[in-house]
C-alpha cells in the first residue's frame, strides 16, 4: 500500500506556475493550437465549467498585466508549450502577449460557461487555415480526455474518476499514517522540494507589498508589537504572503497539492514555518509533508477537486494542522482531534473563486490548523454529534462531502451568478 501512496504522492504534488484553472485553460488552448499547427486563428470557443469560470474570473495571468478566462485562453491561442504541463507559464514568449491582447479585442475569441456537472472542465475549438482542432480537457487539471483534428479523432481517453489506481479512502486515517510513519527517507525526500520552492515566494509577498499585502502587513503587525511572534502568526503570514504574490500572477512556480497551488501553500508553509522554530530533520519534515499532502488528498476525494467549500481550509490546512501534532509528538488521539476540531471551526468557509482576496482566507486557514493542533495537545477536541463532526475523523470527511456534493450545489451557483453580475 505505500507504493501506491507515495505514487499518489508523486502525482498530486508537482509544481505549476499561475492559478490552476488559468493554467487549465492555457493549456488546453496550447495543446490544441499544437495538435492543428494552428497560426492565423479564425475563431476560438472555449467553454469551461463553473467552478473554471469562477476560479478563474479575477487571478492573474503571470507574464501579463491581465486576469481572467479570455486571457487564459489568448495567452494559449499564440504561445506556451503544452508538453510543460501545469508549468506551462514558464515557456510562454512575453514578446507574444501583445499578439494576445490582439486576440481578445478581435471578436473571434468566444468565451462561455459550459453545461456540465464536471468540476475540471474545458472544451477547445479552434479553426484556421490548417482547419478544425477539437479538445476536451477533464477530471485533472492536465488530463486530456478528447482530441479531434478535422473529425479525425486523435485521442480518446475518458477521465475515470481517479488520479490514481486505488482510492485513498480505502485506508481510514491512522492506516494512513502508518504508513507515511513506515516509510524510508528516500522514498519521500522529494517532498522537501516544495518547501523551498514555496519559500522563494513567500518571500516575494514578504519583501514589499503585493496584492493584498496580507502576509506584509500581518509580518508588520508583528514587527511593531501588535502580534505576537508564534507559530500560529508565522504559518498566517509565511502563507498569506505566497498567496499574496501567486494571486497577483508572480511568474514563479509553487509546489501544489491535489491539482491546486493554493492548497499546496497551505500544506507546505505551515510546516516551514514549524521547521523554522522547533529543530527537526529532514526525515521527519518529509514525513510530516507526506503526512499533511495525504490528509489534502484524502479529504478532497470527499468533497471533490473544486467545490464550493473553501479547500484551502477545509482540507489542506486540516492537512498542515494534523502535521503539526505529529511534530510536536502528538498521539493518535490529538491527531484525530486536530482533524475534528478543523471541521468543527472552518467547515463553512466559501470558495468564491481564485483572486487577491485569496490571501486572507490562506492567513486564516493557516493559522488555525496551528490553533486546531495546539487545542488538540492541550485536551481541547470537538465532541461527536456537535454540528456535522462525527464519531470518527472518517465520519467527519464524509459529512463534509455530504455537505459539499448535496448542500452546496446551490451555494455554488449563487457564488457565481453574484460575481457574473459584478
Amino acid at each position: 500500500m505505500r507504493v501506491e501512496l507515495i505514487d499518489l504522492l508523486k502525482k498530486e504534488v508537482k509544481p505549476a506556475m499561475g492559478c490552476t484553472e488559468p493554467v487549465a485553460v492555457t493549456l488546453a488552448v496550447a495543446k490544441a493550437r499544437t495538435i492543428g499547427k494552428h497560426s492565423e486563428i479564425k475563431s476560438l470557443k472555449v467553454q469551461v465549467s463553473p467552478n473554471i469560470f469562477k476560479n478563474g474570473l479575477s487571478v492573474g495571468i503571470p507574464k501579463t498585466d491581465e486576469v481572467g478566462i479570455a486571457m487564459a485562453s489568448a495567452i494559449g491561442a499564440v504561445s506556451g508549450d503544452p508538453d510543460c504541463g501545469l508549468k506551462i507559464y514558464e515557456s510562454i514568449d512575453i514578446d507574444l502577449v501583445k499578439d494576445a491582447k490582439k486576440l481578445m479585442s478581435s471578436g473571434i475569441l468566444d468565451v462561455g460557461i459550459a453545461d456540465t456537472e464536471d468540476k475540471v472542465y474545458v472544451s477547445v475549438i479552434i479553426k484556421s487555415n490548417t482547419g478544425e482542432t477539437e479538445l476536451v480537457l477533464s477530471g485533472l487539471h492536465n488530463h486530456f480526455s478528447l482530441i479531434k483534428h478535422n473529425n479525425e479523432i486523435l485521442l480518446d481517453n475518458p477521465y475515470i474518476g481517479c488520479s490514481s489506481d486505488f482510492d485513498i479512502r480505502t485506508l481510514n486515517v491512522m492506516e494512513l499514517l502508518e504508513e507515511v510513519e513506515q516509510s524510508k527517507y528516500e522514498e519521500i525526500s522529494f517532498l522537501l522540494e516544495g518547501l523551498d520552492m514555496n519559500e522563494k515566494i513567500s518571500k516575494i509577498g514578504l519583501e514589499k507589498p503585493i496584492g493584498l499585502s496580507v502576509g506584509y502587513n500581518s509580518k508588520k503587525a508583528i514587527d511593531d508589537g501588535m502580534l505576537g511572534d508564534d507559530l500560529a502568526n508565522r504559518a498566517m503570514y509565511y502563507t498569506a504572503a505566497a498567496s499574496d504574490a501567486r494571486m497577483s500572477g508572480i511568474s514563479l512556480p509553487v509546489m501544489s497539492s491535489n491539482g491546486s497551488g493554493n492548497n499546496g501553500l497551505t500544506a507546505i508553509l505551515p510546516l516551514l514555518a514549524y521547521r523554522d522554530m522547533f529543530e527537526t530533520s529532514d526525515e521527519k519534515m518529509a514525513k510530516a509533508l507526506a503526512l499533511s499532502h495525504l490528509l489534502n488528498c484524502y479529504i478532497k476525494s470527499e468533497i471533490g477537486r473544486l467545490s464550493a467549500l473553501c479547500s484551502c481550509g477545509i482540507s489542506a490546512a486540516t492537512g498542515s494542522g494534523a502535521a503539526i501534532t505529529w511534530l510536536f509528538g502528538g498521539s493518535r488521539e490529538e491527531i484525530a482531534g486536530t482533524i475534528q476540531n478543523m471541521i468543527a471551526n472552518l467547515s463553512g468557509m466559501i470558495c468564491d473563486g481564485a483572486k487577491n482576496s485569496c490571501a486572507l482566507k490562506l492567513a486564516t486557514a493557516a493559522s488555525t490548523g496551528v490553533k486546531a493542533a495546539i487545542w488538540s495537545l492541550n485536551g481541547t477536541i470537538s465532541s461527536p454529534k456537535d454540528g456535522i463532526v462525527g464519531d470518527s475523523v472518517e465520519r467527519s470527511i464524509q459529512n463534509l462531502g455530504v455537505l459539499s456534493s448535496e448542500g452546496m450545489q446551490l451555494t455554488d451557483a449563487t457564488i457565481l451568478k453574484i460575481m457574473q453580475a459584478m
